[in-house]
């Protein structure tokens, strides 16, 4: 059974996925504390131009504002009844958005993970996650998002919940880990962990990568990772904008647009057929990505050593799984704070 999705990634070989949410709706205005997916309903204007940023840059593919719209997250703004309603609303304005795009435009829910800690660990039962990851995913698509994008888990058992909840919605998806604890998720997970999970999955993802984590170097290690397992499955890549700082108060993220240009090149090179940014990526990175993506060669993949000297050092030795050891180097000296 084809999809909207499989069938553009089928046409088009490589996908541009979106940038930041929070890095931009902070700009926008919001503040630290509030609930985006709340802008969904009172500012639902702020959230036509935070999706028309990245659809106007070149994506394929935007997330909607729908990351904490699950009853636990919610429930910190006394929001928590109001996940199917906050979910669908943020699939609707990306539905208009895409459809006014001129183009074909993919519309990816955007499902992070519940906030709380699963069973035996913590108290998160398995039925729960399910239902709360059902809830959203249905939302979702009863707001016309042609896929569920799970995003930012830690977890192999909150991944595995997602998975039933969005069978259960009967949505198609897709999702990433954030390996941001020296090559592995903070639960422990690594690059080929994540690819046996995502093989043994009786709803496995259209794509599955990683997102988010530390530096852009880093989740291209993990995507050699992937890759190395010999999976089938499309490859997701997400990295930030380089590395976050602490600045005026406030953090940015100091990876340049030609910075990320040269990691969705690379990103290519090592696998992925979805590249995007995550946190501090805006449409100025965007821009730069869709250019090089459409203008560069695909090369061999590259090596760690020529990873570095494009994007800057590792932040840690390896990627986790004990197979290599990374080459430390200065970073490049024309970044920047963003």
């Amino acid at each position: 059974m084809t999809n909207p999705f499989s069938d553009l990634l089928a046409e088009k070989g490589t996908l541009l996925a979106d940038g930041a949410t929070g890095t931009n709706l902070f700009e926008m205005g919001l503040m630290a504390g509030d609930a985006p997916e709340l802008w969904n309903e009172t500012a639902p204007e702020k959230i036509t131009t935070l999706y028309k940023g990245a659809v106007d840059a070149g994506s394929d593919v935007f997330l909607t504002n729908s990351f904490g719209a699950n009853a636990s997250r919610l429930k910190l703004h006394d929001a928590g009844h109001r996940a199917f309603e906050l979910s669908k609303l943020a699939a609707e304005i990306g539905r208009d958005v895409a459809d006014s795009a001129g183009r074909r435009v993919i519309v990816a829910g955007s499902v992070g993970p519940t906030g709380d800690i699963m069973e035996p660990v913590g108290t998160l039962s398995h039925a729960d996650a399910v239902e709360m990851f059902h809830e959203t995913a249905a939302g979702l698509k009863a707001g016309g998002a042609d896929i569920g994008w799970v995003e930012t888990i830690s977890a192999p058992e909150e991944f595995t919940a997602a998975a039933e909840g969005f069978a259960l919605a009967d949505l198609p998806w897709v999702g990433t880990m954030s390996f941001d604890t020296a090559g592995r998720t903070m639960m422990g997970v690594t690059s080929t962990d994540m690819a046996k999970l995502v093989a043994g999955l009786p709803n496995p993802p259209l794509a599955f990568g990683a997102n988010c984590g530390t530096g852009a170097s880093d989740l291209l290690r993990t995507l050699l990772g992937f890759a190395a397992t010999g999976t089938e499955i499309p490859l997701i890549a997400k990295g930030n904008a380089g590395i976050p700082k602490y600045h005026d108060g406030h953090i940015h993220y100091d990876g340049t647009p030609e910075l990320m240009a040269d990691y969705a090149a690379l990103a290519r090179d090592c696998g992925a057929s979805i590249i995007g940014g995550c946190c501090g990526t805006t449409p100025a990175h965007l821009r730069m990505m869709r250019t090089a993506l459409d203008t560069r060669p695909k090369a061999a993949a590259p090596t760690l050593d020529a990873i570095v000297a494009a994007l800057g050092a590792f932040t840690s030795a390896g990627d986790g799984t004990g197979d290599d050891t990374a080459p430390t180097r200065k970073r490049r000296g024309n970044r920047r704070v963003a």
